[in-house]
């Protein structure tokens, strides 16, 4: 099933911490700002083979205050409170593309995530070799696939895959699928290595309005 959200907005921070268990708190303490900059869901992911790494993704609801959510006091305070020497290199940009290849359960907990950022040539070859590629995804344990382009440059791109547990996620990264050869250009310059964690916390912003 393929669902497209061409309007879905996201910003991603990939870094490491000397006290994961300090990102939550400060986020939660940041909670009125990040409403006032648009926030929608703030999701926070441990990595399950790097110590102490996170990532953290935001959904906006508009494009037009990317660049002031950037240079928002907010996420300098932030990256201060959790420990962080240099800010984290950011990805910001916006939905191309959503696959969901099995529904879990209504209860289940989530999967493994995948993150990977990396330069893609021909955006819309990766695109189509995913969907052609769909029944060896599955198989593989892949669960859905998710594609941002971010909005300074076309050709980088940020794949968020979600797959049914650890060891399928590990055996997906050191054996990836041809039509996931994205995977071997991330790690490379200011492109972060492949992230594999799982969700330990989301934050739901419209409850609050």
């Amino acid at each position: 099933m393929t669902q497209r959200q061409i309007h879905t907005l996201v910003l991603a921070m990939d870094y490491r911490v000397p006290d994961p268990g300090r990102v939550w708190p400060v986020l939660q303490r940041s909670k009125p700002a990040l409403v006032d900059l648009g926030a929608h869901y703030v999701l926070v992911y441990a990595s399950t083979r790097d110590p102490g790494r996170v990532m953290v993704t935001i959904s906006l609801r508009s494009k037009e205050p990317i660049l002031e959510v950037l240079r928002s006091r907010v996420f300098l305070n932030w990256f201060d409170s959790v420990g962080l020497d240099d800010i984290p290199a950011i990805f910001a940009g916006e939905t191309i593309d959503k696959v969901t290849l099995v529904e879990p359960p209504e209860g289940a907990p989530p999967g493994v995530i995948v993150a990977a950022i990396a330069a893609v040539d021909d955006v819309p070859s990766l695109i189509d070799g995913v969907h052609n590629g769909l029944p060896r995804f599955a198989a593989a344990g892949v669960r859905a696939v998710r594609i941002f382009q971010a909005f300074d440059d076309d050709h980088e791109l940020m794949i968020l895959q979600e797959l049914d547990d650890e060891e399928d996620a590990l055996a997906w990264v050191n054996h990836p699928d041809i039509a996931a050869e994205w995977m071997g250009g991330t790690g490379i310059g200011a492109y972060p290595p492949v992230f594999v964690g799982r969700m330990q916390y989301i934050m739901r912003l419209d409850e609050d309005a």
